[in-house]
């Protein structure tokens, strides 16, 4: 009874408190399991204050790129004696200066209207609508060759006045129809008007009507609109705006445009046309934005003490309390405070005779920065190219067709000589033969045009005048079957000396033309010309480079890697050198674009601190089983030691009793 009773109860025979001198036992044996989870919550705070350094730096990065472009250096800003006139905004070349502009008519966008109907459900006519698009001149309308000819077919059910405009908005043709009503008792009138504005953006429209009179005042025919017909005979509209371009002058050079919205007439200008002037003109300064460079440079500044303050923090040791912060000490963290400090100490020297101070940053001795932007907007002012070489990522070519597009982030500074090899081309089919200009329907009208990789095919007129007619309606024809069909491809059809010549707009190896049907020989000869597209080819610093299109890049792993060069012109050979310049910004986009990548030096840092948790993670297991197993041999040695010293005790109550039944031994009476 005392054994099982001790076995129940832990030192219930023996009065040893069991359980209390175990847990003290095993509070000695758990001392390790302290030490590892302080180096755990240690490798979490080092896991944590690395998280907080890579935000940190990928702040700074996005402040660095905005630096590192010149765009904020040549920002400028647009002033307009009158709105009402014009407005404008500046963009990339804007070059500051003062023009006189006068507006002597705004561009509009033709506007047809149908006779009127009682009801938007009246029945118009079933067929086919073909709009062309061109300049009309009287009644002569030309149509444009790059401006397809687009067809909507209006079929039963869809053949009343708002069924016509639905089906003609549906078909995206670049026309809009809307229904007017003017009150009276026949007042709904179904108008077309071009989407965009301009001379050249003039409307015909053809009918092909069901009721087979094409061109009359009855069914669909209603809606065709030819300048060359006659009321009833194919001119059923109402002209209500005439297609016109906008008229204008700056500083006295007359200029035309399709849009009010003019980004031609001066480098790197919007000219927005609102009104028309009254002969005086209304004037427009170009000014620079300095407040766009401070900007960028005040953010890059704060980004840049945002993270030295940060590192500052996390690797300090402060002496007087003896207490050092979460990664001093850290090899790797006082490798990226070094290396950002290096790079501004060499940046500073980027343009001789100038410093970082003469833009407006200092560095302080606690390594951060501070900025003057009243000495940045002084040396903008005075020498703006040194402002953008200290700062900016620059490639500037010495061939004037041959333009930088980009910089990659491994492109190094230098300077890299261009050859071109082989210049990108279109694919084309160039005639052998001037084209016949009159053509018999079924026997020689069909043509098929397989332009990248789209097949189309299109049936020719009659009969042309010229074959600068014959190009124009052909290539008209072909680009609205192509837009129609939902590609983006297009062609070009030009003629010289009667023979034509077809060609891809699309620039490279992708480019793929191939023409067949029955017209073919009559508009190209027996022998036509094919030319395969192709793309640019040559090097860039004597490297291979890889051509698409016009565009020539370097390849990864050369110097100049990432550089892209817009090729133009026909000339292969030498082309000259492009000199690579690296600022402030653009060198600290690339120290940090490094730190920050997957395979970079914080990255790794931290998947060593993850492996050390896990490590840590293990090890603590590995403890919690071996001391689960000692806690279990303490408890069977002082659980055995219970029922010994019960035992003894069962043992002293016998004797005890024995001995106090003996008889008695004294002196006889």
């Amino acid at each position: 009874m005392a054994t099982t009773s001790s076995l129940a109860s832990p030192g219930l025979a023996s009065g040893l408190d069991i359980n209390a001198i175990v847990e003290k036992l095993m509070a000695v044996e758990r001392r390790p399991l302290q030490t590892l989870a302080t180096r755990e919550s240690a490798t979490k705070e080092r896991i944590s204050a690395y998280g907080q350094i890579k935000s940190a730096l990928a702040a700074l990065q996005t402040a660095a790129a905005s630096v590192s472009s010149v765009a904020p250096f040549r920002s400028t800003l647009a002033q307009v004696s009158d709105p009402a006139v014009f407005t404008a905004s500046t963009g990339d070349g804007a070059v500051a200066g003062r023009y006189d502009i006068e507006v002597s008519a705004l561009a509009r966008a033709q506007k047809l209207a149908s006779s009127g109907f009682a009801a938007a459900t009246d029945v118009v006519g079933t067929g086919t609508l073909t709009f062309e698009f061109g300049t009309t001149s009287g009644t002569t309308f030309t149509p444009d060759a790059s401006l397809a000819a687009r067809t909507v077919t209006i079929a039963a059910g869809q053949d009343s006045l708002s069924g016509v405009r639905d089906a003609v908005n549906a078909a995206k043709i670049g026309v809009t129809a809307t229904i007017v009503d003017d009150g009276s008792a026949t007042g709904k009138r179904l108008v077309f008007t071009s989407d965009a504005s301009g001379a050249a953006r003039s409307m015909r429209i053809g009918v092909a009507d069901d009721d087979a009179a094409n061109g009359d005042a009855a069914g669909l025919s209603r809606l065709a609109w030819d300048p060359a017909g006659t009321p009833g005979a194919g001119k059923n509209l109402e002209q209500k705006a005439v297609a016109q371009d906008a008229a204008f002058s700056v500083d006295g050079i007359a200029i035309t445009s399709s849009s009010n919205t003019v980004g031609s007439a001066i480098a790197g200008v919007t000219l927005n046309l609102a009104g028309e002037t009254d002969g005086t003109p209304a004037t427009l300064v170009i000014g620079r934005n300095g407040q766009a460079a401070a900007v960028a440079m005040q953010t890059f500044v704060k980004a840049y003490n945002d993270a030295a303050t940060l590192l500052d923090a996390l690797t300090r040791y402060d002496a007087t309390a003896r207490k050092a912060s979460t990664l001093t000490g850290d090899s790797t963290a006082r490798s990226v405070q070094t290396q950002l400090r290096g790079l501004l100490s060499a940046a500073a020297q980027l343009v001789p005779g100038k410093s970082l101070a003469d833009a407006g940053i200092t560095s302080q001795r606690d390594g951060r920065l501070a900025f003057d932007p009243a000495k940045l907007d002084a040396l903008l002012a005075s020498d703006p190219s040194s402002v953008e070489s200290m700062f900016a990522a620059l490639g500037k070519a010495s061939d004037a067709r041959v333009s930088v597009s980009g910089l990659g982030s491994a492109t190094a500074a230098g300077t890299y000589s261009v050859d071109v090899t082989t210049l990108a081309r279109s694919a084309s089919v160039e005639g052998g033969a001037a084209a016949a200009l009159a053509y018999t329907a079924g026997v020689d009208d069909a043509l098929t045009a397989t332009v990248d990789g789209k097949s189309v095919g299109v049936t020719l007129a009659a009969s042309y005048a010229s074959a600068a007619t014959l190009a124009a309606d052909v290539a008209s024809k072909l680009n609205g079957a192509l837009a129609q069909a939902g590609s983006a491809a297009r062609v070009r059809v030009g003629s010289s000396g009667g023979v034509l010549k077809f060609e891809s707009t699309t620039v490279g190896a992708v480019s793929t033309l191939t023409l067949s049907g029955t017209a073919v020989a009559a508009l190209v000869g027996a022998s036509p010309v094919s030319t395969s597209g192709s793309d640019v080819a040559g090097t860039i610093g004597g490297v291979a480079a890889y051509g698409i299109g016009n565009l020539l890049t370097a390849p990864a792993g050369s110097p100049a890697a990432g550089l892209r060069l817009l090729i133009d012109g026909a000339t292969t050979g030498p082309r000259g050198n492009v000199e690579v310049t690296l600022g402030a910004g653009a060198r600290l986009g690339t120290l940090l674009t490094d730190l920050l990548e997957s395979d970079g030096l914080l990255d790794a840092r931290t998947d060593g601190l993850e492996r050390s948790l896990s490590d840590l993670a293990k090890q603590k297991s590995a403890i919690d089983r071996r001391l689960e197993q000692v806690e279990a041999a303490y408890r069977r040695q002082f659980n055995a030691l219970d029922a010994t010293i019960a035992t003894l005790n069962t043992t002293s109550s016998y004797l005890e009793q024995q001995l106090a039944n003996l008889p008695k031994i004294g002196p006889s009476s």
